[in-house]
């Protein structure tokens, strides 16, 4: 169960217990999306038209990007930046757990409202996941930076990478795009949790006596939830990756053209008028596939370690 109950006959979980459980799923999740994520993070940051009837830019599908990148890089370029990934992904999954189950049960305890419903759940949501940005964002840039660059790289390994960004970017290079990421993650987590816990709602309880059912749910409401939350914020992320590659210019400009943004509201005009309302959805397609795998996953994946947690403690 993801969230306060306080129908449930076992206790709640411990912030521990969610911390761990959230880092596990986000651990696992990450190994599994990252070819994904490197293909996406390429679409978001061409400035030609991802197309596959009207080829401009680098990479027009993304079939054809998966064979470009293999042949010009190499299967371990679908992992570039997996390091600060990885880093990103346990740092975030186990902010954004702890947070949730902390925020719904002091909802729960300290108002009026239901610690189950959909609304409860929108909003805690996406309070923890603006708490788990805040906390991870500087490896959420790093991350985008590497998977970023092509050959030959900028940065040579993830010491490299944060003693140059510091030296010439200063502290505050580590949290570009901050702000559109906070306007977009708040209702994406917000509406991932909310679309979850409406579709389990709908979907009714799985059997007692299995765990199968309940698992195979956790994971098809996740992915639902992942693909309708992407769907309704997308142009938010691509404006953030965006604005993360700022001061970044000499490892694209092989990619294809390159541009420099003055900060959101320039990043926002410049791709209405040079790229068109298409250009806030470039990169939606492996995007859309990511998120049904990775928030599919990463509710199954925290639910499995939550009660394998709370089961091994029962049984000591």
């Amino acid at each position: 169960m993801v969230g306060y109950d306080p129908g449930s006959k076992g206790a709640a979980p411990a912030p521990e217990d969610a911390a761990l459980s959230g880092s596990a799923a986000g651990m696992v999740t990450r190994a599994l999306i990252s070819p994904l994520d490197v293909i996406k993070i390429r679409f978001q940051l061409q400035i030609e038209r991802v197309s596959s009837r009207h080829p401009e830019g680098k990479y027009w599908g993304l079939f054809q990007a998966s064979r470009c990148i293999l042949a010009e890089e190499g299967l371990p370029a679908f992992w570039k930046g997996h390091v600060p990934a990885q880093l990103l992904s346990v740092c975030f999954g186990a902010v954004q757990f702890a947070s949730f189950e902390f925020l719904t049960e002091m909802t729960h305890k300290s108002t009026a409202y239901d610690s189950q419903t959909a609304g409860v759940h929108f909003v805690c949501g996406g309070l923890a996941a603006c708490s788990a940005t805040v906390a991870c964002q500087p490896l959420d840039t790093l991350r985008t930076r590497f998977a970023a660059q092509g050959e030959p790289k900028v940065y040579g390994s993830l010491r490299h990478a944060v003693s140059t960004m510091y030296r010439t970017e200063g502290a505050l290079g580590f949290y570009r795009g901050l702000g559109p990421t906070l306007v977009a993650v708040f209702p994406y987590a917000g509406l991932q949790f909310f679309f979850y816990k409406v579709l389990k709602n709908l979907m009714g309880p799985p059997p007692k006596d299995s765990n199968v059912g309940g698992n195979l749910r956790s994971l098809v409401c996740g992915s639902c939830a992942g693909v309708i939350s992407k769907t309704m914020t997308y142009p938010f992320d691509l404006i953030k990756k965006r604005l993360q590659v700022g001061g970044f210019e000499e490892a694209r400009v092989h990619f294809g053209q390159v541009r420099k943004y003055g900060g959101f509201v320039d990043c926002v005009s410049q791709i209405a008028r040079e790229e068109g309302l298409r250009g806030f959805l470039k990169g939606l397609s492996p995007s859309l596939v990511k998120a049904a795998v990775s928030t599919g996953f990463t509710f199954f994946w925290y639910e499995f370690f939550l009660n394998a947690i709370q089961n091994l403690k029962g049984s000591q």
